[in-house]
């Protein structure tokens, strides 16, 4: 472990319990802890894992104009969103390829904002050039965040946070622990029910401490966070998306509401709005889509495994595979060119050589549980 990585406020009590720490977006992370991957993966599907994401940049756009100005940087309805809810979003630049993917709240007098990691210092720097004018962009390196998911999460959650059951999926609210500020909402990134936490970072290692304190909760690493989030159909930033992605090709554009697309009431005014809305419309040819890939032979399929037709030519690449542990087959997502994605296409990829047989699926892989109400 190099000394030049950055520490989240749970290092001490990640090393405590026996983790393997490994360098991911510039911090030392948790990879897994001794009970090991697949055990912390379907610990997460059938009670509730702990995850720390404090790596996580969170930051507030404070201001009248934050949401009109928030709109100029992502193709979704940010003035529309009501007060407590939460909604995914993209950073896009002006060729329309996606910088990053985030979340973010309408918490009344400000949005919260959520975003990557390995993308915090650029996307705060870009919000801070492109709209730092109209209203306040103000990083919260102070604060830590975990997730807490799975099926029981909101049973241990309820016991230190009475009312918190009361939420449901993309929704938050403002609690109080032991005279700790929280914002907490109902999302995460594994597929099934679940909350993030957002807390001071000399007060995470005390709540963590108490929810691993549960019957239910056990601590779960970076390694089943990629595999659940793979299940459940997630794009990994940097794997599955990145700035040469358009939403389309990605197969995001659910993420899209009517009112920012052609004909919508304050439809464009994104970067790249004319290359998203043209391939939106078909006015624009879209080359490759984002799709579901299970193997038919047992064969782990990595990325960046190539992706072959029935006469060997190149028609795609993997971008994240593994053995899914709840599926117990091989999956992947990858790329195929737009003749290909169909659910059901049989695709080769190419694993040391030798072709593996795919089936082009939908996703997710796993159903989502998301708690709707």
């Amino acid at each position: 472990m190099t000394a030049d990585l950055l520490k989240t406020p749970l290092y001490d009590l990640h090393v405590e319990l026996g983790a393997r720490m490994v360098p991911f977006a510039g911090y030392a992370m948790p990879v897994q802890y001794p009970s090991g991957l697949m055990a912390e993966h379907r610990h997460t599907r059938t009670a509730a894992g702990l995850f720390d994401v404090s790596h996580m940049g969170q930051l507030r756009l404070a201001g009248p104009e934050a949401a009109a100005a928030f709109e100029t940087l992502v193709p979704v309805d940010v003035i529309g969103l009501g007060v407590d809810r939460q909604r995914y979003g993209l950073l896009l630049n002006d060729a329309g390829g996606i910088v990053d993917d985030l979340m973010f709240v309408n918490r009344s007098d400000h949005l919260f904002v959520i975003v990557n990691g390995a993308c915090k210092a650029g996307d705060i720097a870009l919000m801070q050039q492109k709209i730092g004018a109209r209203c306040q962009v103000q990083p919260l390196p102070e604060r830590a965040l975990l997730a807490l998911q799975g099926p029981h999460a909101v049973t241990a959650l309820r016991r230190l946070l009475p009312g918190v059951e009361k939420l449901v999926f993309m929704t938050g609210g403002a609690f109080n622990w032991n005279g700790a500020d929280l914002y907490i909402t109902r999302s995460g990134y594994t597929g099934e029910d679940g909350f993030e936490i957002s807390v001071p970072g000399e007060r995470a290692e005390a709540l963590a401490r108490a929810l691993l304190a549960e019957p239910e909760v056990q601590p779960v690493g970076l390694g089943a966070r990629n595999s659940l989030r793979l299940e459940a159909g997630l794009c990994l930033y940097g794997n599955d998306i990145d700035a040469t992605t358009t939403p389309v090709e990605a197969a995001l554009t659910w993420a899209m509401q009517k009112v920012r697309r052609a004909g919508g009431e304050r439809a464009g005014g994104f970067p790249g709005a004319e290359f998203v809305l043209a391939q939106l419309s078909g006015d624009l040819p879209v080359r490759r889509k984002r799709v579901g890939l299970i193997a038919k032979e047992r064969i782990p399929v990595r990325e960046p495994a190539p992706l072959e037709n029935f006469d060997g030519q190149a028609i795609g690449q993997v971008t994240s595979g593994l053995l899914g542990p709840t599926i117990d087959q091989p999956i992947a997502m990858g790329y195929v060119g737009t003749d290909y994605a169909e659910p059901g296409t049989e695709v080769f990829a190419m694993v040391r050589g030798k072709p593996v047989p795919m089936l082009v699926s939908a996703m997710p892989f796993v159903p989502a549980r998301y708690h709707r109400g």
